[in-house]
């Protein structure tokens, strides 16, 4: 009797019951759980993809830990997303996940990326071009070299161990990206001697005069470290979340954009998510291919809502 009476109601009745709204992802897909290790690279970059999420209507959550706890956490669930993989310089970091099938590569986010030993001009007309160069100016350098955060040096700390280069001895002063960079401004205004690691993109490659040493190709890689860096989900994250995993094989960034949006962090002291909302407003051309195939979380037509959101 009930399924007669529906048939037979007039289309027009049935037109002006309330239409449901279907979501492009399951409710547990709106938390967008991302990790980021302090470098600004990388908090810049996450801070782009949570302006984005945030925008869409998801609720992008962001959190600074070490390199092995993200990976730790990726696998067991605790994390969904990390724009920060560099390759070659953290292969060791991620084997055991890449091996296990627990933590997924997405796509490359970034070409052209390079990272490895660097020292001021000065110190390089001085005679150190070379890793090789280094001992020889032991006590110069006062046999340490500078890193970033613990847990980010070990590839200086394997070039210490390797008896071949005579740094027995040495030690890496860890710290922060901040701290090694103040550190190296401060030495280089005095014209002391010292090594730390260097990378692009960065805005230290204007900010200071220093060369990139060759010879540290067994620990970072060819051609000065020449690396990418990649954008990695836990497992079955692009399965579960497929909206969301389409901004993510959509977002890909180039030197010069990281550079700039970079400058923003360490020159004009601006937070990742101001940074990145300044960076995406100067780059609005650059949201077409983002969005491209990608809704709000409630299936709304995505460019739309960001640019409304951003006040584009």
């Amino acid at each position: 009797m009930l399924r007669t009476f529906f048939l037979s109601m007039p289309l027009c009745v049935l037109a002006l019951a309330p239409q449901v709204s279907q979501a492009a992802e399951p409710e547990q897909c709106r938390a967008v759980r991302m990790a980021e290790p302090g470098w600004n690279d990388l908090a810049f970059t996450t801070g782009v993809a949570s302006v984005l999420f945030d925008a869409l209507g998801y609720k992008p959550q962001s959190t600074l830990l070490g390199i092995d706890v993200i990976y730790a956490a990726l696998k067991n669930n605790d994390l969904d997303v990390f724009l920060g993989y560099w390759d070659p310089a953290m292969v060791a970091n991620f084997g055991p996940y890449k091996q296990d099938g627990s933590v997924e590569t997405v796509l490359i986010n970034l070409e052209g990326a390079k990272y490895t030993f660097a020292v001021p001009t000065y110190v390089w007309e001085a005679g150190v071009k070379d890793v090789a160069d280094l001992k020889k100016f032991a006590d110069k350098f006062g046999n340490k070299m500078y890193g970033i955060e613990p847990g980010s040096n070990q590839l200086m700390m394997d070039a210490i161990a390797d008896p071949s280069l005579g740094l027995n001895g040495w030690e890496v002063v860890e710290s922060s990206e901040a701290g090694m960079l103040s550190e190296v401004g401060y030495r280089i205004k005095e014209k002391n001697f010292v090594v730390f690691q260097g990378w692009a993109p960065h805005p230290m490659n204007t900010m200071y005069d220093f060369k990139y040493l060759t010879g540290g190709d067994k620990f970072y890689g060819p051609n000065f470290g020449a690396a990418t860096v990649s954008t990695q989900v836990r497992k079955g994250y692009l399965e579960a979340c497929r909206n969301a995993a389409q901004l993510l094989k959509n977002l890909s960034f180039d030197i010069e954009f990281e550079n700039t949006g970079m400058g923003y962090l360490i020159n004009d002291g601006m937070a990742p998510l101001d940074a990145a909302q300044k960076a995406i407003s100067e780059n609005e051309a650059r949201l077409d291919a983002w969005l491209q195939g990608v809704t709000t979380f409630d299936g709304k037509p995505a460019l739309d809502a960001v640019k409304a959101k951003l006040g584009l």
